[in-house]
């Protein structure tokens, strides 16, 4: 049997995977558990791994470039809405998104799809010119190149996008990870959003996406050796994923600590249906084809990408 390794963050969703109560059919893994920035990292520089959990800003601007060393599976071990993740500076007359208009904003990285949703969603949603703001942003997991009328500039070394906050040199943070100054309370930082879960929920109604941050990938070189992978893959996870939200629907015990979490599960599945996790391709296109329509308005990628490019042809009906 083929053994390959494997890296992915430890969720409910990949852990009867990385536990291995589910196997991969004709494969054994070697699992690294890790954090997704460090994982991307490596997998952007390195493609040190045979299979990889990879940023979908990344994945799409590196299929764009053409030098992309991993084609996708259409398993999505990553969802998040992002209305949350934008804190802004209260003392700079910020009160809604078109007051971001002509600012300066940190991020960890532009291509990092948390940010690639919230520009999305300020672009078409609510109007607001992200090519008019300034970014600001620390070093990016993989070189790219933007139009010239993008302000975007790398932070000095040794200085830190928390601290440029919390100090007032910039206007706002995007970031999937709330700032420091925003938790302890000791700068006048607060969300955009303060009812973010309203507008999420909103913006779900409105266009029937629940942002995908991050797909499953192989490395090229190990899918045209063993082209069973990616199917595979695709069934493994899919049947991981499916354990997670059965196991979340069990009320004799719960198995999630959060006392209500029953009721949460029913007012979810009323809201979102029975899978608010979909994988597969067919069922995502349209949301996947937003992100490529963001990345080439946002100036990762300087033509369009087709969806179906991103992703094993094996498992496009998958």
């Amino acid at each position: 049997m083929t053994r390959l390794s494997l890296a992915c963050t430890l969720t409910d969703r990949t852990r009867a995977i990385v536990e291995g109560r589910i196997k991969v059919k004709g494969f054994d893994l070697d699992i690294t558990p890790g954090e997704p920035e460090d994982l991307f990292r490596i997998a952007m520089r390195e493609a040190k791994h045979e299979i990889t959990e990879l940023s979908m800003g990344s994945h799409i601007l590196s299929v764009a470039r053409g030098d992309s060393r991993y084609i996708g599976v259409p398993v999505f071990p990553s969802r998040a809405f992002r209305h949350s993740a934008i804190y802004v500076r209260t003392d700079r007359g910020i009160d809604g998104p078109q007051d971001l208009a002509g600012r300066t904003i940190g991020t960890p990285e532009y291509q990092q799809t948390a940010v690639l949703w919230v520009r999305g969603v300020l672009r078409e949603h609510f109007g607001v010119d992200t090519r008019g703001i300034a970014w600001r942003t620390g070093a990016e997991r993989t070189p790219i190149t933007l139009p010239a009328d993008i302000d975007k500039q790398v932070i000095a070394e040794g200085d830190s996008l928390e601290a440029m906050l919390a100090e007032g040199r910039i206007d706002a943070f995007i970031g999937p990870r709330p700032p420091a100054c925003f938790v302890k309370g000791t700068a006048p930082v607060a969300r955009l959003f303060p009812d973010f879960r309203r507008h999420e929920e909103a913006y779900y109604k409105a266009t029937g996406f629940f942002p995908i941050m991050h797909c499953i990938a192989v490395r090229r070189d190990v899918a045209a050796a063993h082209p069973a992978l990616p199917l595979a893959l695709f069934k493994a996870f899919n049947a991981a994923k499916a354990e997670a939200l059965a196991e979340m629907a069990m009320v004799n015990v719960l198995r999630v600590s959060l006392p209500w979490i029953a009721a949460e599960v029913a007012k979810q599945t009323e809201f979102m249906g029975g899978d608010p996790w979909p994988y597969g391709f067919r069922r995502n296109r349209d949301e996947i084809a937003a992100m490529c329509r963001f990345s080439r308005a946002d100036g990762l990628t300087s033509k369009d990408v087709l969806p179906e490019s991103l992703f094993d042809v094996t498992t496009h009906d998958a």
